[in-house]
């Protein structure tokens, strides 16, 4: 390697700085050797008790140990923020930047060569590579890998079924006793989600953007392979610093537009556009909101819940995402470059598929409604999204009227009384819900269904949002609609009875209001007011961006470099 190394600017200093960055280190029972002329490698640890999805994380960090050092480098971990989406409040999402910003201050600030990033919930995955790629080392990514798939009364059962047995307990087919016993029949090993809910569309696309070893999508947490993963990337990190090959040599717009493809032809997670966007900007891509309308028609080749009837671990057994990609070979960019150092064509090109039902093919898919659509007009002059795959067919092209939700108190106060005027046809919108609005977005997009009209059989309502949906949810919703409510978006002036008209295939949402009564309207409403004067969160309200923007902060895209503030001794 001709490059030295980083970490020398710590460790190989003479005097007095050199004396003090090397015995603070051997306190904990370091020889000498192991910090000079090393690769000094930082495992960036999401482990929390209060995050589940990561809780078997310091274990796994083990087996990039024994890699790290089978190659001749030197471990460290460290921990950052750790988001777990089930009981975190008032959402994970809020946090996403502020793990960011302590994984790129840990990373610079720090001597190290090149850092292993252990992520596996929802929101932990791309805050980690937004921290990482405004810092741009050499950066590998290990996932935690998807729980089992759970096992309730003879039938398979995951997350997304949370939805199914909320709808059935609220119209009382369901009972206490049931739903108790079938929360522990689903969540019955480590892991997170076991359907394509955002932390799997998190893990597909490290893998398809590169960032991570073959197999990192979907080898369940609790196989044993997983571990093996974890080691040899432990031992790829180190060869990558050797070579130096860095964060953007790897995220290149190619990369992204695989990410992309592949999201669409496994039915991803919307949540994978506001990731990808953020990141895209850490790394100084130019990628915005219609780069992700399936301008290829790519298929959905991956029968998967939500989308599906299969779960992540059918998924891996059936060959995986390289099994997947494998199929889209002729849409792919072939050449990009990964963290091996090779092709991403060298991930997929020698597996195979063990289940066809499990992983169609280009030529008879599993559906051909794939992707995400974003749709435009006066009512999200700069995008919404929607995930065909998860929606009603029949509502694809609808006109309805709205019934409006000014906010998340008045929604809840409001869904199920039976005096709500509302019928099947009817556009639920849902305001104030978005990045500043809430604050932080949160994944209330999937609105349930108004309670007279479940007892009546009704399934499925166009549902219309500034928030999130939950990647296990389904349904006709459209969300991150931006301009959001909070800042005088279009949403923000719609009223009971406005007529909502939603073509997905002409990429359009209007609200049937003219211009002037538009402008009218908005003129009337009040300004928006921080929810706090202090802290983190009126950082986050006071500098976060749109949601067709990626919702970072603004003073954090692009990078700091790998440079230190100051040199303090």
């Amino acid at each position: 390697m001709d490059k030295e190394l980083r970490s020398r600017q710590w460790f190989g200093r003479k005097g007095k700085d050199g004396f003090i960055y090397r015995a603070w280190m051997k306190n904990q029972g370091i020889p000498a050797h192991e910090l000079q002329g090393k690769p000094v490698i930082g495992i960036c640890n999401t482990w929390s008790e209060l995050t589940p999805c990561n809780a078997h994380f310091r274990e796994l960090a083990e087996s990039v140990k024994h890699g790290i050092y089978e190659a001749g480098g030197f471990p460290v971990e460290f921990p950052v923020m750790s988001l777990g989406e089930t009981l975190i409040k008032p959402t994970a999402m809020l946090y996403r930047n502020l793990v960011s910003m302590d994984v790129e201050e840990s990373i610079r600030a720090n001597p190290l060569d090149g850092v292993v990033l252990l992520c596996g919930c929802d929101k932990t995955t791309p805050a980690l590579i937004m921290g990482a790629a405004s810092v741009n080392l050499p950066t590998i990514v290990v996932s935690g890998g998807p729980m089992l798939t759970g096992k309730y009364r003879g039938q398979d059962i995951s997350t997304s079924d949370v939805w199914r047995f909320s709808e059935a307990y609220r119209s009382g087919v369901m009972s206490d006793e049931e739903l108790f016993v079938a929360e522990a029949c689903m969540t019955r090993s480590r892991g997170h989600c076991a359907v394509m809910g955002t932390a799997s569309t998190m893990a597909c696309m490290v893998e398809s953007l590169g960032l991570s070893l073959p197999e990192n999508a979907a080898i369940p947490a609790a196989d044993s392979r997983r571990k093996v993963l974890a080691h040899l990337s432990g031992s790829r990190i180190v060869d990558m610093v050797n070579e130096d090959l860095k964060l953007s040599d790897i995220l290149t717009r190619q990369a992204f537009e695989n990410a992309i493809t592949v999201n669409a032809a496994i039915g991803g997670s919307t949540n994978f556009v506001i990731h990808l966007l953020a990141i895209a900007a850490r790394i100084g891509v130019d990628l915005g909101m219609d780069d992700f309308n399936n301008i290829k028609n790519i298929p959905l080749l991956a029968n998967l819940q939500p989308s599906g009837k299969y779960f992540m671990e059918d998924f891996y057994y059936a060959g995986g995402l390289p099994a997947l990609m494998k199929e889209l070979h002729a849409v792919l960019h072939r050449d990009s470059i990964t963290v091996s150092g090779k092709p991403i064509e060298e991930n997929y090109l020698r597996s195979e598929c063990f289940n066809r039902d499990m992983i169609a093919t280009m030529d008879k898919p599993f559906n051909l409604l794939a992707g995400i659509v974003v749709v435009k007009g006066n009512l999200c002059e700069n995008g919404a999204v929607l995930k065909p795959s998860a929606a009603s067919p029949a509502l694809m092209n609808h006109t309805g009227r709205a019934v409006v939700f000014e906010n998340i108190e008045d929604y809840k106060a409001k869904i199920d009384d039976p005096n709500l005027d509302v019928d099947e046809t009817s556009v639920l919108v849902l305001k104030n819900v978005g990045p500043k609005g809430y604050p932080g977005m949160p994944e209330v997009g999937n609105m349930s269904i108004p309670k007279k009209l479940l007892e009546k059989g009704v399934t499925d309502m166009v549902r219309i949002s500034d928030g999130r949906m939950s990647g296990t949810g389904f349904g006709t919703v459209v969300l991150h609609v931006s301009p959001e409510a909070a800042i005088g978006g279009t949403l923000a002036i719609v009223q009971n009875g406005d007529i909502i008209h939603l073509d997905v295939a002409a990429g359009l949402l209007q609200v049937e209001l003219t211009e002037d009564e538009i402008i009218r309207r908005k003129g009337e409403l009040q300004p928006f007011e921080n929810l706090t004067s202090r802290g983190y969160v009126w950082l986050y309200q006071t500098h976060v961006e749109q949601a067709h923007l990626g919702a970072d902060m603004v003073f954090l895209k692009g990078g700091s470099g790998t440079g230190v503030l100051r040199d303090s001794h």
